[in-house]
């Protein structure tokens, strides 16, 4: 009889913890989604400050250009 109650808690432990992975997946994934759209976003926002320095860079030398 004895074993029979190991058994029960056995399996109910052994039930958590599947239950518990399969949660603990499931959060990865939506991390791991929400690191994609960072560092797309990220890497927009980079290019953009890239494109507007060089904008200035441009308008500056014309600039120096005309005054001469």
């Amino acid at each position: 009889m004895p074993y029979v109650l190991s058994l029960v808690l056995l399996g109910a432990g052994l039930l958590l913890l599947l239950v518990l992975l399969i949660r603990t997946i499931r959060v990865l994934g939506r991390v791991r989604a929400l690191q994609k759209r960072v560092a797309s976003d990220v890497g927009d926002r980079t290019g953009l400050l890239k494109a507007r320095s060089a904008g200035l860079r441009v308008a500056l030398s014309e600039r120096r250009r005309g005054s001469v």
